[in-house]
């Protein structure tokens, strides 16, 4: 049972982000599961290095759950964000950095290469406070802020990618 903690950890981030579907953006409720399923994320890795259970199942869980909570946290929370177009224009620029780093993996690797580096985790902690924080710090500051920090990252990414040919 202990060598599955981490993976019912990860498990348990993919059922909150459904239930999140079911709560309206910015409830009680809503804030709850969110903050849940972003710990869970934060927390399921560590498990599974400090109980010595690792493995490719585990990280490939993780990755579902991770796809799952940002596709739920994006449902619902995008229509509710006044989002001007050079945002939209940002967020498509580094999605489009990020899906190349993508091709170049697969091309380079012959699998898909998902890189946990430092610029990504940061990035993806600001992404997860920014809901948190829209009552005190002006949207329009804070999504500037994530943007020029996930385009470095993205950026860093690509460049790590093209110049390491070993990046598991």
């Amino acid at each position: 049972m202990i060598k599955n903690i981490a993976n019912m950890v990860t498990s348990c981030r993919i059922l909150g982000s459904v239930l999140l579907l079911f709560f309206p953006a910015f409830s009680i409720g809503f804030y709850v599961l969110y903050i849940i399923c972003g710990l869970s994320d934060m927390v399921d890795g560590t498990i599974a290095r400090k109980t010595n259970n690792t493995s490719e199942v585990g990280a490939k869980i993780d990755t579902i759950a991770d796809l799952a909570f940002v596709i739920v946290s994006l449902i619902k929370l995008l229509p509710t964000l006044p989002i001007p177009q050079w945002l939209w224009i940002w967020g498509v620029v580094i999605a489009i950095i990020k899906v190349g780093n993508i091709l170049w993996g697969y091309a380079s690797q012959k699998q898909f290469v998902a890189l946990h580096t430092m610029p990504n985790k940061i990035t993806g902690l600001l992404l997860f406070l920014l809901p948190l924080t829209l009552s005190f710090v002006e949207w329009k500051y804070s999504s500037i802020a994530v943007c020029s920090i996930a385009t470095c990252a993205a950026i860093h990414e690509g460049i790590y990618m093209a110049t390491n040919s070993e990046h598991k």
